[in-house]
């Protein structure tokens, strides 16, 4: 039995990961409808072996569609997802336009499951940055509670989009032939230098992505009492984020004791060996579909705390593959998609 499967922004950075991988990961597709805006529309893209020809998103591109994927941006989803949804299909949307509503569940397959079966039509996909970091934290806070929680982002440019990681190339490319780099995507060249700055700042001297994680944080983990703090950090790598985090909880867990929950945790890789190259790094994890872990100790300025490193690839458990995920939920469980 197959799904009718829509993509919207399916040309895009994340778009072309969707379509990767559904067909890496043997979704069940029946047809496979791939949309975007009119500029966009008669380009091939391939799937699974065969061209299927872009069209262009409206209100009535979802007629027969049972699942709708939206990688267009926020804008778009707001536009056009309750289309989607009065059509019958299942949304599941990359943006941030529904994240925080109440009624729409925010998954992570390995913390939340069993919120995607409250949805009404909408699903939404976290922030990506938030994606890998309760990854790991949801076990840990199951067995000490986590109090508070400290992280520093070092983000791929492929959480901007495909233009961002061609101007990375291409300024790298400038910088071997010793011309000028041009820069547009950011403020500053973004090649071989890190920017303290991600999405617009907000009034509490925060950015908006790191605002992000504070709130998409608690409501994944259904714990409000969590107090997050976050700083965001563009890098110049491709499409893996990293992140540095210190945790505090309630109850004390040692090293080893939390490198054994985390051994046993789903969609957890350890690699921590207290030697050169005994951590993972994003050149090595882009392109992998779990969240590693590395650098775990205990941190010496507070009575219960945990440090630790994480990576991810940010197109794959920050975006594409999550998203996939929450699908595969749908089509596997009783409570889910109906056909």
């Amino acid at each position: 039995m197959g799904f009718n499967v829509a993509i919207a922004g399916a040309t895009g950075a994340v778009g072309a990961e969707l379509i990767d991988l559904l067909a890496r990961r043997n979704f069940p597709v029946e047809n496979l409808t791939l949309l975007a805006s009119k500029r966009s529309v008669g380009k091939k893209l391939n799937y699974n072996g065969k061209e299927i020809a872009v069209k262009e998103l409206t209100e009535n591109s979802f007629q027969g569609i049972d699942i709708a994927f939206f990688s267009a941006g926020a804008s778009r989803s707001k536009e056009f997802c309750p289309s989607a949804v009065k059509s019958g299909a299942v949304v599941i949307d990359n943006s941030s336009a529904f994240r925080m509503e109440r009624e729409v569940p925010l998954i992570v397959p390995e913390v939340n499951p069993e919120a995607t079966f409250s949805h009404k039509g909408i699903i939404a996909n976290p922030n990506c940055s938030t994606i890998q970091m309760v990854v790991v934290l949801k076990p840990l806070h199951d067995a000490a509670r986590i109090k508070r929680v400290v992280v520093s982002t070092y983000q791929s440019v492929s959480g901007t989009g495909a233009q961002a990681i061609e101007e990375l190339k291409s300024q790298i490319e400038s910088y071997v032939k010793g011309s000028e780099m041009k820069i547009s995507i950011y403020p500053y060249q973004i090649a071989f230098n890190v920017i303290p700055h991600i999405d617009v700042f907000m009034e509490n001297g925060y950015t908006k992505e790191e605002m992000k994680m504070v709130e998409e944080t608690c409501k994944i983990m259904d714990a409000p009492e969590i107090k997050v703090s976050a700083t965001c950090v563009r890098v110049p790598v491709f499409r893996a984020h990293s992140e540095s985090i210190q945790i505090e909880t309630e109850k004390k867990l040692t090293a080893s004791e939390a490198t054994r929950i985390l051994r046993q945790a789903p969609g957890i890789i350890v690699k921590d060996e207290r030697e050169p190259g005994g951590y993972p790094v994003p050149l090595e994890v882009s392109g992998t579909f779990e969240t590693y872990v590395g650098r775990l100790r205990e941190d010496i300025s507070v009575e219960n705390g945990l440090a630790f490193w994480v990576v991810a690839d940010q197109l794959y458990k920050g975006a594409a593959l999550n998203a996939i995920q929450i699908a595969e939920l749908l089509i596997t469980d009783p409570r889910g998609l109906k056909k």
